[in-house]
Parts: C-alpha cells; sequence; structure tokens
C-alpha cells in the first residue's frame, strides 16, 4: 500500500513531491509518480528548449523547492553562474538552464526518479476506503491518498483555418510545441509565427538570429505589456482572501479571466522585438488569416484586413484550448466517484484543496480555489504547501 500516487511529472507534481518527500510526509518508497513522458520535467524542458527561452518569466523564488531562497543558494555553491547573466532584472528572474540545473539536483537528492513510472493513468477509483490508480500498462496502484496535478500542455490550439491546412500539407504547418516538431534549422523559410504572446516572442527573437529577414510575426492585437501574467498581489491573502469568499463559482471564473494579462509579454522583450524590426530581422503584422492558398514549397496566407504573407513553413504559438485537463480519463472518473465541479466543468474543491476525501488537485484544477496564479509555478508552490500541511 502507497501513502501518495501523483498524477502528472510536470512542474506542479514533481513540486509537491518535493514539498511531501522534505516535510517527511512520505518516502519515495511510498509515493508514485505518473507521467506518460520517460523522465520527469521532460515535457517543461521540451516546451521551453523549443522556443530557447534564456530566462523564466517568474522571479527565483519561484521554483520547485520548499525555501523560497533555494534557487539562490545553489547558484552561489555551484561556481558556474554568474548572478549578472543568471539572474535578470528587479526581480532576479533565473536563466532557464539554471533553474533546470536545480531542479535536477533537487530530484537527484529527493530521490524522486525512483518513485517516478512512466505510464498513462487509465482509471481512479475508490475501494475499500483507498484509492486504486489503474495505468494503462495493466498496474494498478493502491494508496491513501492521490493529488491529481496534470496540465492542458496536450491539448494544443489550432486555429480552424489551419487544420484543413496541417491536415493536408503536415510538412508546411506545426505548432510549437509539437512532440514531434523538427529542428527549425531544417524547416523551409521564410517563417510566419502566428501569435503575439509571450511563446511566439520568444519563438521570433531565435528565428531572427537563425533566419535574419525571413520571419514575420502576425498578431491580433497590439502587444500587452506586463512584467508578469496576473498581478503578484495575487501571490499573497490580498487578492486570494476575497476571492475565496465568492460563493459563486461563475463569477470565480469570470475573476480569473479578468486577472490574467491572457498573451502578454514583459517590456524587455517588447524592446528586442522593436530593436529585430528596426534592423530589419524581423517583420511584424497586425491581422488574422481568413484563407490561405498553397504553392509549391510556400503557402500565402490571406488576412482580414485585404493582406497577404507568404511562407515556406507556419509555425503556431496559439497556446492551449481551455477545456479540462485530462477529459478523456477524468471524465468518467468524475462521474464513478461524483465529484463537484463548476459549470466550467471544473472541480469544486475545499480550501485544502480536496476535491473528495484524500483526492487532491494542483494546477490547473485548482484554480477555482488557488486563484489566476494557479497553473504557474507560485500556484504550484501554493497548492504545494497546502497538499503537504494536511
Amino acid at each position: 500500500m502507497l501513502k501518495w500516487v501523483i498524477v502528472g511529472g510536470g512542474i506542479q507534481g514533481i513540486t509537491v513531491a518535493s514539498f511531501l518527500l522534505k516535510k517527511k510526509k512520505t518516502s519515495t518508497n511510498q509515493l508514485r509518480i505518473i507521467d506518460p513522458n520517460p523522465n520527469p520535467l521532460d515535457n517543461w524542458k521540451r516546451c521551453t528548449s523549443s522556443i530557447s527561452m534564456p530566462h523564466l518569466r517568474s522571479p527565483s523564488v519561484h521554483h520547485i523547492d520548499t525555501e523560497p531562497f533555494s534557487l539562490q543558494s545553489f547558484s552561489k555553491k555551484e561556481h558556474k553562474y554568474h548572478p549578472n547573466t543568471d539572474f535578470y532584472g528587479r526581480y532576479k528572474r533565473p536563466s532557464l538552464e539554471m533553474f533546470n540545473d536545480h531542479c535536477d539536483h533537487l530530484m537527484e537528492e529527493l530521490d524522486i526518479p525512483q518513485s517516478y513510472v512512466a505510464s498513462k493513468v487509465k482509471n481512479i477509483e475508490k475501494k475499500d476506503g483507498y484509492w486504486r490508480v489503474h495505468l494503462q500498462s495493466g498496474e494498478v496502484l493502491e494508496t491513501e491518498k492521490v493529488v491529481i496535478a496534470i496540465g492542458i500542455s496536450d491539448q494544443l490550439h489550432l486555429p480552424d483555418w489551419s487544420k484543413d491546412l496541417k491536415q493536408d500539407h503536415p510538412n508546411s504547418l506545426y505548432h510549437v510545441f509539437d512532440k514531434d516538431l523538427p529542428l527549425l534549422e531544417s524547416m523551409i523559410a521564410p517563417f510566419i509565427i502566428i501569435g503575439g504572446g509571450i511563446t511566439a516572442t520568444h519563438l521570433a527573437i531565435k528565428l531572427a538570429s537563425l533566419f535574419p529577414g525571413e520571419v514575420t510575426m502576425l498578431k491580433r492585437h497590439p502587444f500587452r505589456v506586463h512584467d508578469f501574467d496576473s498581478n503578484p498581489e495575487w501571490l499573497g491573502p490580498k487578492r486570494r482572501q476575497p476571492f475565496v469568499q465568492i460563493k459563486d463559482y461563475e463569477k470565480r471564473r469570470k475573476t480569473i479571466r479578468a486577472a490574467r494579462h491572457k498573451g502578454s509579454i514583459p517590456s524587455e522583450l517588447r524592446n528586442r522585438l522593436s530593436h529585430l524590426v528596426r534592423t530589419e530581422k524581423l517583420k511584424i503584422e497586425d491581422g488574422t488569416v481568413k484563407d490561405y492558398k498553397v504553392q509549391p514549397n510556400k503557402v500565402e496566407l490571406f488576412l482580414d484586413n485585404g493582406e497577404s504573407i507568404i511562407g515556406g513553413t507556419i509555425l503556431l504559438a496559439t497556446g492551449f484550448e481551455q477545456g479540462l485537463p485530462g477529459r478523456e480519463w477524468l471524465e468518467p472518473v468524475i462521474k464513478q466517484e461524483n465529484l463537484p465541479c463548476a459549470k466550467c466543468g471544473y472541480p469544486i474543491v475545499n480550501n485544502m484543496l480536496e476535491w473528495a476525501p484524500n483526492l487532491f488537485v494542483s494546477g490547473a484544477l485548482a484554480e477555482l480555489e488557488v486563484g489566476p496564479i494557479a497553473r504557474n509555478i507560485s500556484g504550484a508552490r501554493v497548492a504545494a504547501n497546502i497538499i503537504s500541511s494536511i
């Protein structure tokens, strides 16, 4: 009999695991972390690597360890890091390399790989007072407690016009977070990036360095410039206390939507884009794709403003579908275990993030309780702290 099973081996799940192990709430022998990827944090590393994100948007106190200044302490012990380059700006935003090294160091220290199981969850059921977690491999894990810490990263959003193009001409269009994304260097220039948020921006900067003058960024709205993707006050009681006092979950959902700076970028990235435009390494266009025409080795996109753009490869940086994570296996569990949900389909949980006795949630599934930061590293820390205090 296990003590804890965590469904999800990304930032959310590994943060919960780290807190449980550090606070001696379990041991690696009594813990299992279930995720379809071969290793913990594989999906995080793949997505951030594909856009060559140099620094995180989050400040240095947001990471997977329990102590807020753990990352800064780690950087001082490892002499290969430099405070002027590996911590950016007033919020000391860490370099991606250092953040990942810190994650790897902590996982090795806690022996987290010993608890990791590379498989998908098929079903979860309550039986004889315990939870049984059925895996697609056929294995069944019996455990006292379960944490569902899955995200929406496998629910890629493709605009309607792009679905037909992807089906008929798969090599001309990719979502930047496609698991089978080829090397950018192997793709046909010129490039058109669809999107105006932080992913599109990092991608544009990367491509402009590889293919200067052959990259166009197509966005639907003016740049939304914010340091973070929601107000930092959501990290503390000033915003969260009034939020959890809202009894109407539709109002909570509206509050979350209003609080998120969706598709926003920090000011230094906006400045870098401006420099690339001035030096003619990048073009930026405003408009929405209405139709397309395929030509030999290129695609012409027709925009709503009457103009058109021709590209050899189209890269979508259009984010993710916002539906319930893990819908395929989770919806049957919701019906089977009679789990309460709001009209948006997301869990209604108590202040301990408990959906049913000894069934907890983190990340996107916890946002109706944690608020707009739930999906971020800061939200992972909030959820992990709550769950590990039980």
